[in-house]
């Protein structure tokens, strides 16, 4: 080969490298997907386009895990609980693409019956075809080795451990002892047990478990948040009208993003920085692309 062929195939090649390099660093950065509108489905359905579609994650004849934050016996104007049009439109989008059935499905806190009716899930998702909303049955949890800092092993809900596609929807609320409760936190729906054990180290704990069972999802709905007197709620006086839907993949991404809307730093929530220094996902605003539509 000629030497100004070679040097020429050389330039080529260190190129071509570069913009392979260029590739790569650009596919690792996390993507958060921010929608705004009043029409709630309309505004859910373009998150989900921002990201590129359910589709990509929803593919046909899958089982499909939606988990929403439905733990109260609140209204869906009060906050405390993911907004059922959100619901809704996500599972509508699981079915367009093809998933052969929907599970919903919660730990609530208050009464189960009359959070999954009162917080609007229920009745949003009755009639729906192939779309099971599910009470959670002692006898399904499964223990799962965590082998993490603080827990060993827990007990999961077997039917979100066993989903092709586990979607994540909590809603953004103010929360007395995390200061948040997002995308992250979102995870205790799904565990058996004496929950309550875990709040003395509640940010390394939930690190563990999200570092075993992680999500394919997560869509934090801000349609309205509650910034204070969370999770619980009550007073209308503490939810805020944003209009706002947030989906990822990356949970800590999403988390770290959602934070903002309280006027707060990823930093000051210890779920997320625990999460984040677990390799988890990026919280650092500067490296996570947002887009918006």
């Amino acid at each position: 080969m000629e030497r100004r062929n070679f040097l020429k195939l050389l330039g080529l090649s260190s190129i071509f490298y570069q913009s392979l390099l260029r590739d790569l660093s650009a596919a690792e950065i996390p993507k958060v997907a921010v929608a705004e509108g009043k029409d709630f489905a309309l505004t859910t359905r373009r998150a989900l386009a921002l990201l590129g579609g359910i589709g990509l994650i929803v593919k046909p004849g899958a089982t499909v895990v939606v988990k929403p934050n439905m733990g109260w016996d609140r209204s869906a104007e009060q906050g405390a609980n993911t907004h059922p049009l959100v619901v809704r439109t996500v599972v509508e989008e699981c079915l367009k693409a093809g998933a052969k059935k929907v599970k919903v499905f919660d730990r609530t806190c208050n009464d189960e019956r009359r959070c999954y009716v009162n917080s609007g899930i229920e009745p949003a998702l009755r009639g729906m075809k192939n779309v099971d909303v599910k009470h959670l049955e002692e006898e399904r949890y499964k223990k799962v080795a965590l082998n993490g800092k603080v827990l060993k092993e827990w007990e999961l809900y077997g039917e979100a451990l066993s989903a092709d596609v586990y979607i994540n929807i909590p809603v953004a609320k103010h929360h007395g002892l995390t200061g948040l409760t997002l995308g992250l936190k979102n995870v205790m729906g799904i565990m058996g047990g004496n929950r309550g054990a875990i709040h003395k180290h509640i940010d390394v704990a939930l690190a563990d478990i999200n570092a075993v069972f992680k999500p394919h999802l997560t869509i934090i709905d801000a349609t309205r948040i509650l910034t204070a007197h969370g999770p619980q709620g009550g007073d209308m006086r503490d939810v805020r009208a944003l209009n706002k839907v947030i989906a990822s993949t990356d949970t800590v991404a999403a988390d770290a993003y959602a934070t903002t809307l309280f006027g707060m730093k990823p930093e000051e929530i210890s779920v997320t920085v625990a999460a984040y220094r677990r390799g988890l996902g990026e919280m650092d605003l500067k490296k996570i692309k947002v887009v918006k539509g």
